[in-house]
């Protein structure tokens, strides 16, 4: 139950403050009082989406803030599976800033819209002009049927399957989509994999064998050349081994004269030992340079083979050829793993679609059971609402499974005696779909635990007694919801166990709304100019004190 609504820096409201009470709650006021513009904060209490353009005061934010009472909604384990404190009186806040970002608090703990909505969906349902239209709508007409059959549990249950099969499902189209592409495209890439795979280039390679390549081509150039580096060093005559030789002989002699020329003696030795050496070694070389046509051949294709592949996937080093086989390879193993996966979703799939059709109809024979009590449980209150010959038929039909399970509930309606049933869209006019919409929410609170009921004008269309019977209807639910009721008709706001105003405020620099609740003399008075108009005669007072059973 709603205990107090605060709003503050709302469209026509700059700040107001709202205590309904238990039972019956009826509003009134003059056309643009702001009766809308009530609703319209409590929609944004409720989750509905905000806006900048609603501020009061475009360079202040906009405080919505409404006090429940659930002891009684049972909601314990919801608040649990939220991690939210369970207060005894829960606390909902919406801010909106001048830039029209939003937020959300349940107990001044931070939530989504999505957590808040599903809070606020449990303990208040709000009829508005845009809710008449909905009950043309298939689904509205599935979840009302659920409600009276009290199938919503396994509705939801299958909902919930019904989820993961269209999940699965569309996961198992796109890796086929994705997998039927790979297919046209899996040959080439395993030709390209296979021809590097057979090449089977490795890193450095092309280096090294450039430089061999280039040895061998050069190769009896390259031992004429080490020829004569080592005839140079070696010749007995006039060599520089032989010279270098003679030239330490005389140094070591001076050194043994004198100790100042050791150092010089030592030095030139370990140019005769490490020239020697290099001869060694020119020598080892040039023995080993040789002219090898076959092995040059070898390279020669296979360095043709390493430049071939570079050109044809256009890269420039055989480091980038080796990655393009590792990706190829990846590839290829991706494929052959999407298709196991593949296989074990068509299996996942398989059974979720079967566990869906089982729940389907499960569901459909539950709401098949309830169609002819619930017709008849709206004949009996449109009855009841001054349509004696109403006559109310509802049809199921079978459909390909979806979010709703696989029936297309269709509710036909005729108010005329010998009209068929027709739907509702074309049957009803304006008085009769109000009243019909009010049947719904009689059965809707009869079958459901809402805490509150929000009727914005549902009596739309309507006068006399009709308009009587309609009140007396909401104040029937009253006796076991909070009802609150935005009315134009006296005969609904004389049955209020409160009666609110809503009125317009001109004092100020800038128009606003305000509401006040009305004590007896008040209510006379705003119920005769319901009944009369701004100077309503004594006969109208008298009437409305009638209505109000007050002497």
């Amino acid at each position: 139950m709603l205990n107090y609504l605060h709003i503050k820096n709302y469209a026509l409201i700059e700040e107001l403050e709202w205590h309904p009470g238990e039972g019956f709650n009826t509003i009134t006021g003059e056309t643009g009082a702001g009766k809308s513009i009530l609703l319209g904060a409590l929609g944004l209490l409720l989750g509905n989406r905000a806006d900048s353009k609603v501020l009061f005061d475009e360079t202040q934010k906009c405080i919505i803030e409404g006090y429940f009472d659930l002891k009684k909604a049972g909601l314990g384990e919801w608040f649990e599976q939220q991690e939210l404190e369970n207060e005894e009186q829960t606390i909902l806040r919406r801010e909106v800033s001048s830039n029209g970002k939003s937020r959300a608090f349940i107990n001044d703990t931070p939530v989504t819209l999505e957590v808040l909505k599903s809070l606020t969906e449990q303990i208040i349902d709000v009829h508005s002009q845009h809710e008449t239209l909905l009950l043309g709508l298939s689904e509205f007409q599935v979840r009302l049927l659920d409600t009276f059959a009290g199938s919503s549990a396994l509705y939801l249950a299958y909902r919930d399957d019904y989820r993961k099969y269209r999940n699965s499902f569309k996961t198992l189209e796109a890796l086929q989509a994705a997998r039927a592409q790979a297919n046209k495209e899996r040959d080439f890439n395993q030709y390209l994999y296979t021809e590097l795979e057979e090449v089977a280039p490795q890193p450095n390679e092309q280096e090294q064998l450039e430089e061999e390549q280039q040895l061998l081509e050069n190769a009896e150039s390259i031992k004429e050349k080490l020829f004569a580096a080592s005839e140079l060093l070696t010749d007995e005559a006039h060599g520089s081994i032989q010279s270098l030789k003679e030239s330490l002989k005389n140094l070591q002699a001076a050194a043994a004269m004198s100790t100042h020329f050791n150092s010089l003696a030592s030095r030139l030795e370990g140019l005769w030992i490490e020239l020697k050496d290099v001869s060694a070694e020119l020598e080892q070389e040039q023995q080993a340079v040789l002219y090898d046509p076959a092995r040059l051949s070898v390279i020669q294709e296979r360095l043709s083979k390493l430049y071939a592949l570079q050109k044809k996937h256009q890269v420039k080093s055989v480091a980038e050829l080796i990655t393009l086989f590792d990706e190829l390879g990846a590839l290829l193993g991706k494929m052959d793993d999407d298709e196991n996966r593949i296989k074990s979703l068509e299996k996942e799939v398989g059974q979720l679609e079967k566990e869906v059709l089982k729940k389907a109809e499960t569901l459909s024979k539950a709401r098949h059971a309830s169609v002819v009590k619930l017709a008849q449980g709206l004949v009996d209150l449109l009855v009841k609402l001054g349509m004696p010959d109403a006559s109310v038929k509802i049809d199921i039909d079978a459909v390909p499974p979806g979010l709703m399970g696989t029936d297309k509930v269709n509710i036909r309606f005729s108010a005329n005696k010998g009209v068929a049933p027709q739907e509702l869209k074309q049957a009803a006019s304006g008085g009769e779909f109000s009243r019909l919409m009010l049947a719904v929410k009689v059965i809707l609170a009869e079958k459901s635990y809402l805490p509150t009921l929000i009727f914005d004008e549902i009596d739309t269309g309507v006068s006399g007694e009709i308009a009587l019977r309609m009140g007396q209807m909401m104040k029937s639910i009253a006796q076991g919801h909070q009802v609150m009721t935005i009315t134009h008709l006296p005969q609904v706001a004389s049955l209020g166990d409160r009666h609110f105003y809503v009125y317009k405020n001109n004092e100020g620099s800038k128009t606003a709304t305000n509401m006040k609740l009305l004590n007896e003399e008040e209510r006379i008075q705003e119920i005769a100019q319901m009944i009369a108009g701004k100077t309503p005669s004594e006969v109208a007072v008298r009437s409305a004190r009638e209505l109000l059973g007050v002497k």
